[in-house]
């Protein structure tokens, strides 16, 4: 059996323009376009061509009054939800000017389509279920909203769950299901559901982090989640019984130096003879980025619910990814063509892009 290949982590654009630290990037999962976000209170926005050459296209004045921490785009593609210190939420539309290509990368002015107001304090953290019709926004008020989204821009809150005691830092939802997941500051991460009957509830408290969890991320297929932490630590938790909605934790992965502040999980390059989970990567203090390429257990089925931790192995790293600065995010993009490619955000203001390929 041929070893398995090795992998880089290759430059191929810096995109500067941020006039203070980049918090968050986001890739459109429709349309070729990057966007950033920053506490210099902006948005910007990246256009890249086939070839993987970027320009910048688009800055929006947020209006908010604090930086905006994070981002988030609607299946759709059409709609970007900001996050920002200033407790509020922002929901963006394009207006259309009839000289959009046929990419979408042209089009009108960004407006405010919508501000969602509710949390006490800084709105730490947003995500849009994968069917485009919930919004989830945490905060350091140690609340997580529950939005429906309504035609025309409308958000109707659907619950305001209290269950972490601390300030919460990311929210995500699973890639096919209406789960939410939730970290925080009190070390923990929680799973909600909602009951048809009542409302949404938290099914499951996931501990194990001795320190403040930054970050999360479902794998592709939604059976794993990884979470970072101020502990230096990545772990892995795999859906050990889809009946009882149980989680367990899996796996512990070392390596970085510093707090891990951020976690993405994409469907990668699967390698031939496996069942391939897809690439992870994580990023954080240490500046630096690392990438682990994961498969299913020897001869698990797939609708199993053995607690074997997935097979695993670091593919690629990067250290000093943004020089001297920390790293804040990282993100792959999800379309069809480009899912080698990974974005990162940085103190020195810098949206960055890599490649992940073969040596």
């Amino acid at each position: 059996m041929a070893p398995p290949p090795s992998y880089t982590i290759s430059p191929l654009a810096v995109l500067p323009g941020h006039t203070e630290r980049a918090w968050h990037i986001a890739w459109n999962p429709t349309r070729p376009l990057l966007a950033s976000c920053s506490a210099d209170k902006t948005v910007r926005m990246y256009a890249y061509t086939p070839a993987c050459k970027f320009t910048h296209v688009s800055t929006i004045a947020t209006g908010h009054t604090k930086a905006v921490r994070a981002l988030a785009w609607a299946l759709s593609g059409r709609t970007l939800a900001t996050a920002s210190f200033d407790s509020n939420i922002g929901v963006w539309e394009q207006e259309p000017n009839g000289e959009a290509d046929g990419e979408g990368t042209e089009g009108g002015e960004w407006e405010c389509a919508s501000q969602l107001e509710g949390h006490e304090t800084e709105c730490k953290s947003v995500a849009y279920s994968s069917t485009g019709t919930l919004l989830a926004s945490c905060s350091r008020d140690k609340t997580v909203w529950i939005w429906e989204v309504h035609p025309d821009a409308d958000f109707e809150c659907m619950g305001v769950l209290m269950d972490h005691s601390q300030d919460v830092k990311c929210v995500v939802w699973h890639p096919t299901e209406e789960i939410l997941a939730s970290a925080s500051y009190d070390d923990t991460i929680k799973l909600y559901i909602d009951d048809p009957s009542d409302d949404w509830f938290c099914f499951a408290t996931l501990t194990g982090h001795t320190s403040t969890v930054w970050s999360l991320a479902f794998s592709p297929d939604g059976r794993y989640l990884a979470s970072g932490s101020d502990d230096r630590t990545v772990r892995v938790w795999k859906r050990v019984s889809a009946q009882e909605l149980r989680w367990e934790c899996v796996l512990v992965l070392d390596g970085h130096e510093r707090s891990v502040y951020s976690v993405s999980w994409s469907v990668g390059v699967a390698e031939e003879g496996n069942k391939s989970l897809g690439w992870l990567a994580s990023t954080g203090g240490d500046g630096a980025i690392r990438v682990w390429a994961f498969s299913e257990p020897e001869g698990e089925e797939m609708a199993g619910s053995s607690i074997a931790p997935p097979e695993h192995r670091l593919i690629a790293s990067i250290g000093s990814a943004h020089g001297v600065y920390d790293v804040n995010a990282v993100a792959w993009c999800p379309r069809d063509g480009h899912t080698d490619l990974l974005a990162s955000a940085g103190d020195d203001g810098a949206t960055r892009v890599w490649r992940v390929g073969v040596a």
